[in-house]
């Protein structure tokens, strides 16, 4: 075991994420202006996308790390059956789902019932299906965008860890994205259910909707459960979703024959809208 993948057992991951939050959105200028200028300077940062391009514009980190793009900055594939990307990343992993296992890295796996916080009948659509793993850097675009058109039936908060969602991470880490804190969405889209998976990471595990605003934190110490049954939330393809408070982890599952994907490869980079699959 590396260091850095022993200081993730040892580390109080909600504490130190509690401190990120608050920092994060601390508007005294010289802390945001060194933070923010810190991100971009070390990750080049594509402010030209951006509706505003001044970094040092944005009222604190927080803002500036979910920054709006231009309307013109990404564009959902032509295609109408495509299945388009939910973030901008790169992909940590993509494939089948064999017997209701996923694979996360080389020797590691977990299973779609513990992703979906222990719910065997909400799992079974996706036992031979396919998913998409898309992992968030802090250069990247940090709003979530919908894969496909579908209408919301309920959301499920499932407690747990806050591990790196880093490629030495999950490289090391057993069952990682089935143990950290996440929000299940699941969706019913015109071929059938389809779930989106935003997981938390240490220094994040913040992730707020469009549907529902800032629904992580708090944290949960139980599985909480909120449907949306009757509600008529739909939301067309390519449509904004939800957001990471700082960066992380998107999973999309798909039952068998919904999709088939494209020959994706891992840290294979992708932006929103983009193609990932078709009808």
């Amino acid at each position: 075991m590396t260091f850095n993948v022993f200081l993730q057992y040892i580390l109080p991951h909600r504490f130190l994420s509690r401190i990120v939050y608050r920092a994060t959105r601390w508007t005294f200028a010289p802390w945001k202006n060194w933070l923010i200028g810190t991100i971009v300077r070390n990750y080049n940062v594509n402010m030209a996308e951006a509706v505003q391009p001044d970094p040092l514009a944005y009222q604190h980190f927080n803002a500036f790390f979910t920054r709006k793009l231009r309307a013109d900055a990404r564009r959902a594939d032509t295609d109408p059956v495509a299945l388009l990307s939910p973030a901008d990343g790169r992909i940590s992993q993509s494939g089948a789902i064999i017997d209701g296992r996923i694979f996360q890295a080389k020797g590691q796996e977990y299973t779609a019932v513990e992703l979906l916080g222990g719910d065997q009948a909400a799992a079974e659509p996706y036992r031979d299906g396919r998913f998409v793993t898309v992992y968030l850097s802090p250069r990247d675009y940090h709003r979530v965008h919908m894969p496909l058109k579908g209408t919301l039936k309920e959301t499920v908060h499932v407690p747990g860890r806050i591990f790196s969602v880093a490629p030495f991470a999950v490289a090391a880490i057993p069952r990682l994205f089935a143990r950290n804190e996440r929000l299940v969405c699941h969706f019913e889209g015109e071929h059938g259910p389809f779930v989106v998976v935003m997981v938390g990471a240490i220094l994040v595990s913040s992730v707020a909707t469009v549907w529902d605003g800032l629904v992580i934190p708090p944290y949960a110490s139980s599985i909480r459960r909120k449907s949306f049954a009757g509600q008529d939330i739909t939301l067309e393809r390519f449509a904004e979703m939800a957001r990471f408070n700082m960066g992380s982890t998107v999973i999309v599952l798909l039952p068998a024959g919904m999709v088939e994907l494209d020959a994706l490869q891992p840290q294979q980079a992708v932006h929103v809208g983009q193609r990932l699959g078709h009808g």
